[in-house]
């Protein structure tokens, strides 16, 4: 299939993984365990709700006390490393492979959505499932060797069924002034005016997640003091490439990962005023959810996505291409057991939506054509080799040169006249060429048939009713359009010439298809001779192909942009010239480059380690130029193996056809030929095997030499960095103390303790710090993230507080994006 881009889409069945969409439950952690309402199965899949039967209604009371859920795991008491390789894992891993993923968090506010779909920033190990994604994307990827992927972030939110891009305050985004939809395109919904970020590592990631974090809206009530008051959308979007340019396929993929506001119950949350608003907008949204995952479980024909603004953006995401999880976030205490049977029951529901995962790979078109062009010039290369071994003239199978067209020109034109009887057809090319300049010259005899017309008559469109009815006032026509002929006294008019076979003998031209037909018109008051115009057997000039001159156009194109890029560069080499460079005075004090500080320590203090290192070299240099010529001669050996046995072969097979002789001791006689084969091959197996010995041996002493090698360079490198560190880094002071004689002795104190003794107290906690993140290095680009924005909204508090702003009362800015500012908190 063909995209609207015009590239080619081709779509892959998933081999393996179920087509089914995943639910877990994650149940909060909680004191107040019902444990004789809830009860979870051993297998850890199944959980079952009993409710006390209520004796109020009588002995006939069918009202259902009882209700049990399949699930596809349950995490009760789970930490967040748990829950991430259960839930999420495995659709980030697919993703790269490229299948679509999802991941909901659903649930009743305050069941610890958030907590599972983003974690906390203060503490590394309560992460949650959106840093946890990027870091395994970023590793996976610099695992990968063949492919090379791009990533791309975006950050939607839904508040009150408005569409807000989480980080649009970014310096680098644009202001816009229109309002963002959700789009259905050909791949699938996209949201027309978000900001898609491209993310070079899992630190910028994580800066954009938390930028937009702190974006979000959030309110608090009864339940929840940071309740999330919006759906949000965290997408990654993956386009991986192949590093093999002959490859021109790509699969691009995305994973959603969703946070969906809590349903609430206003009699529990207690909620009033903007809280309830949004309360009110939340519900909605949920319910039209529901009713779209109810349609989808049913196999309905139609799905009401376009409903809300939530199943209109999560379409892909709900049972289409696409590899959704769901974690139903759960409350189970007594008091909430409504709002966990509600959930329990979507979840059951989302269960049984059907999904179809597949690769959609696209093709790179500008690969696509190198690929082309590669395949073109070894057909060419092959068709030159048929041509050689079939000993076939030369032939060239590139695009003609304006010599060969001028050449295939004049076999034409001599054709045309008759000096030649045949052309000699050598490619299928020069046939095409052939019948262009056929073409052409038929063309300029037309034009210059009609020009002489029109230098002796009138022609008339026929289809030009007003020039008709002008010769015709004039009698130079009659009623049928017909030529007339009219009497002057010393002549006539010309008639309608008589068709003959003759060329020279009419002055009517059959004119193409395509050209309108004319009549010829006498001129009035003309007299001349009745005679018709003959045509002119020879061309006075013939034009060139069209090849020729759009080939020597582009030339020409080619060489005055030529000329004209070398005056300007000639130009610009004489002001540079012209300009005195002022070199800036190096600073006193400051070090060397270690290129030429290196040269200088090999030559002085680490001049016996340097030349270790040469001698070492030069022995592994040399035991590679043997294991070269070892491995050379082996191949000899084993091509002249080759080579015997096969003639030692044909011998025994001309023997068995001559037939065989037999000794009196029952054996067979061969010939002497036979007999030095075989000695020949014996000799050449036998010094096989001491080569290849000797070859192993010198295998072993490669690898010896080499890991010399490296321990001199490394070494000799580590005394080189102690070397520039004692001589350059480090304060006068201090250089002065390790002289011969000083309290400190070259090499015993670590630089880092040295400079540390002149830090102040924000240095000394950045490097404290940085010592400890290194004892889990994963968590460096996370906490490097979380540094950076915290120092960003402590600027941009600091800020506020010194420019103060002053509002009217009831408006709302555009820095809170029409937001109600009663209800912006950071979190």
């Amino acid at each position: 299939m063909y995209t609207e881009r015009g590239l080619r889409e081709e779509k892959v069945t998933m081999s393996s993984g179920s087509s089914d969409v995943q639910v877990f439950v994650r149940v909060r952690p909680t004191p107040n365990f019902a444990q004789d309402v809830i009860t979870l199965g051993e297998d850890n899949k199944s959980i079952e709700v009993h409710l006390k039967k209520d004796e109020k209604l009588g002995v006939v009371n069918n009202k259902r006390y009882d209700w049990s859920f399949k699930v596809d795991g349950i995490l009760h008491g789970a930490s967040q490393d748990v829950v991430y390789d259960t839930v999420a894992k495995s659709v980030v891993s697919k993703a790269l492979q490229g299948y679509n993923g999802t991941l909901m968090c659903y649930g009743q506010t305050g069941a610890g959505k958030t907590h599972t779909i983003t974690g906390t920033t203060e503490n590394y190990t309560h992460r949650g499932i959106i840093p946890r994604a990027l870091q395994q994307v970023f590793k996976e990827i610099g695992e990968q060797s063949d492919n090379s992927v791009t990533v791309r972030v975006s950050y939607l939110e839904i508040y009150n069924e408005t569409l807000f891009d989480l980080l649009s305050t970014l310096p680098e985004v644009p202001a816009s002034d229109t309002q963002m939809a959700i789009v259905d395109d050909p791949h699938g919904v996209s949201v027309k005016g978000l900001s898609v970020h491209h993310v070079p590592s899992e630190e910028h990631a994580l800066n954009l997640l938390f930028e937009g974090e702190t974006n979000r809206i959030i309110g608090s009530h009864i339940l929840n003091k940071n309740s999330s008051r919006s759906h949000c959308i965290f997408t990654i979007h993956l386009e991986s490439h192949s590093r093999t340019l002959s490859n021109a396929r790509y699969t691009v993929s995305k994973i959603n990962l969703v946070d969906l506001a809590g349903s609430e119950r206003l009699g529990k949350t207690g909620s009033e005023g903007q809280v309830l608003k949004e309360a009110t907008y939340i519900n909605k949204s949920l319910s039209f959810l529901e009713q779209a995952i109810i349609a989808l479980a049913d196999r309905r024909d139609h799905v009401p996505f376009r409903q809300s603004k939530l199943t209109h953006a999560l379409k892909d995401s709900l049972g289409g291409n696409c590899n959704t999880v769901l974690v139903a976030n759960v409350y189970a205490e007594a008091a909430q057991i409504d709002e966990t049977l509600s959930t329990l029951r979507f979840a059951s529901r989302m269960k049984c939506i059907p999904a179809e995962c597949v690769v959609i790979q696209h093709y790179d078109p500008v690969r696509m054509c190198k690929n082309l062009q590669q395949e073109i010039e070894l057909l060419r290369r092959e068709l030159t080799l048929r041509d050689t071994l079939a000993n076939r003239a030369v032939i060239s199978y590139e695009p003609f040169n304006d010599g060969q067209i001028a050449e295939i020109t004049s076999q034409v034109r001599r054709y045309l006249e008759g000096k030649i009887d045949e052309i000699e057809i050598l490619s299928l090319r020069q046939i095409q060429e052939i019948f262009s300049q056929f073409r052409l010259i038929v063309n300029h005899q037309e034009q210059e048939m009609e020009s002489r017309l029109r230098k002796k008559y009138i022609l008339i469109d026929k289809s030009d009713s007003a020039a008709i009815s002008e010769v015709q006032k004039a009698g130079l026509v009659d009623a049928e359009g017909q030529l007339v002929g009219e009497s002057d006294g010393s002549g006539f008019g010309i008639g309608v010439a008589p068709f003959s076979p003759k060329p020279n003998s009419s002055i009517s031209a059959k004119k193409p298809k395509s050209r309108k037909s004319k009549e010829r018109v006498s001129p009035v008051g003309r007299r001349g001779s009745t005679q018709s115009p003959a045509v002119g057997k020879d061309l006075e000039s013939f034009s060139p192909s069209k090849t020729m001159f759009s080939t020597s156009l582009r030339d020409f194109d080619l060489k005055e942009m030529a000329v004209k890029e070398q005056q300007e560069f000639t130009a610009m080499e004489t002001q540079r010239s012209e300009v005195p460079i002022k070199e800036e005075p190096s600073r006193p004090g400051s070090p060397p480059p270690k290129s030429e500080a290196f040269e200088d320590f090999k030559a002085d203090r680490g001049s016996e380690l340097n030349r270790i290192f040469k001698e070492n070299k030069s022995i592994l240099g040399d035991r590679k130029r043997k294991q070269k010529e070892i491995t050379q001669r082996i191949n000899m050996i084993k091509n002249e193996i080759d080579v015997t046995s096969q003639n030692l072969n044909v011998t025994k097979l001309e023997r068995e056809k001559q037939g065989e002789y037999i000794s009196d001791e029952g054996q067979v006689i061969i010939d002497e030929q036979e007999f030095m084969l075989i000695v020949r091959l014996k000799d050449l197996k036998k010094q096989y095997r001491a080569d290849y010995d000797e070859l192993q041996d010198l295998k072993a002493e490669v690898q010896y030499c080499q890991k010399l090698v490296d321990q001199c360079r490394q070494r000799l490198v580590t005394e080189f960095e102690v070397w520039y560190n004692e001589s350059f880094v480090l304060p006068e002071e201090v250089q002065n103390s390790m002289k011969v004689g000083g309290t400190l002795r070259p090499g015993i104190l670590p630089v880092h303790k040295v400079m540390s003794l002149g830090e102040d107290e924000q240095e000394r906690y950045d490097r404290l710090q940085q010592e400890l993140l290194m004892e889990v290095p994963g968590s460096l680009p996370f906490n490097s993230a979380r540094n950076k924005a915290n120092q960003r909204h402590n600027y941009s508090r600091a800020m506020a507080q010194l420019t103060p702003t002053k509002k009217k009362a009831g408006l709302i800015t555009s820095s809170v994006k029409n937001k109600p500012p009663s209800t912006l908190t950071i979190m």
